[in-house]
């Protein structure tokens, strides 16, 4: 996304409103498993857990009161998705609180939202070696798990996903319903981009390297959101 001058605008002057959502509770987190490959997160049997869908009526319900305390008209909000299983019914269930069709040009699963990939080593074991990674994400957020994503290499796939929004909609509400590492780091590049206009350019380039990116990247926890949580970013 780029203004007149060819730079990269900040959040302050996006054409869009953004709020982001966790998906609800979902069956791996009641196994305690990680479940990042797009072949094992898209399987039915890895999505919402009971009180998955009850959160996300609740974010449905609570998303709603936001947009008619701003005055903004639901027909306008967008929602995009991850694919995976427990982001996809999540976002279904919200889009029926909100009245909005979710086979449509209003709803839509985006490939760059999916869940960060934390490879092989981690796939299908126990959520308690995330320890290990978001350790590793402090000291090096370019350091990728072998076989897996680093937070820069997430970071850059928002930022498309973001840019691609921008181009794609004006004045719209946009829901964002994705995973809990993603839309951490999500909000990281939008802090980033904040304080530095350059900055979504910088993390889009991943042969840069500066103090500044890496400083941001790696405090991406400090974003953390709980299942289900709906924030407004910007």
């Amino acid at each position: 996304m780029e203004d007149s001058s060819g730079s990269s605008p900040s959040p302050a002057i996006l054409r869009n409103r953004y709020w982001i959502l966790r998906h609800g509770r979902s069956v791996p987190n009641e196994r305690g498993l990680i479940v990042s490959s797009l072949e094992n997160g898209a399987k039915p049997e890895y999505g919402l857990a009971p009180p998955g869908f009850e959160q996300a009526r609740a974010a449905g319900e609570l998303l709603r009161k936001e947009l008619e305390e701003i005055g903004v008209p639901v027909d306008s909000v967008k929602i995009r998705y991850s694919p995976f299983s427990r982001t996809t019914e999540t976002a279904r269930v919200v889009a029926g609180v909100l009245g909005i069709r979710f086979v449509g040009p209003s709803c839509e699963a985006v490939t760059g939202l999916r869940e960060r990939y934390f490879g092989p080593s981690y796939e299908l074991l126990s959520h308690d070696k995330y320890a290990e990674v978001w350790a590793a994400d402090e000291a090096h957020p370019f350091m990728a798990p072998e076989g897996g994503e680093s937070v820069a290499d997430v970071a850059n796939r928002l930022s498309d996903v973001l840019s691609f929004t921008e181009t794609e909609f004006h004045s719209s509400a946009i829901l964002i319903v994705s995973h809990g590492d993603p839309l951490q780091i999500f909000q990281a590049v939008l802090s980033g981009a904040k304080e530095n206009s350059s900055f979504l350019d910088d993390v889009r380039d991943l042969k840069v390297k500066g103090t500044t990116v890496a400083s941001v990247l790696s405090q991406h926890r400090k974003f953390a959101l709980t299942t289900g949580e709906l924030r407004r970013v910007v």
